[in-house]
């Protein structure tokens, strides 16, 4: 999230609201301890001032910077949702 809001910062659009409802998959192996094997993530963004394929674009870039996102041995995959309004 925070890499997004700075790229939409720079790009001239501002984020009035970004909620996230996560949904994670997780197994349980032959030894009983468990491990994530797949991350939704469904992020819902609200703002103003730009065009809603940029902020689109500007997510899927994000996304390749994520701290977490890179540092995990399974898919984070994502399904956005953007209303983003013109000034």
């Amino acid at each position: 999230m925070l890499w997004y809001l700075h790229l939409c910062a720079v790009n001239g659009i501002v984020v009035t609201s970004y909620v996230d409802d996560p949904v994670g998959t997780m197994e349980e192996t032959a030894q009983g301890s468990s491990r994530f094997t797949d991350v939704l993530l469904r992020p819902q963004v609200i703002g103003a001032g730009g065009d809603v394929k940029l902020a689109d674009r500007l997510h899927e870039e994000a996304h390749k910077f994520c701290f977490i996102g890179n540092s995990v041995n399974f898919p984070v995959r994502c399904e956005l949702s953007t209303d983003i309004s013109t000034l």
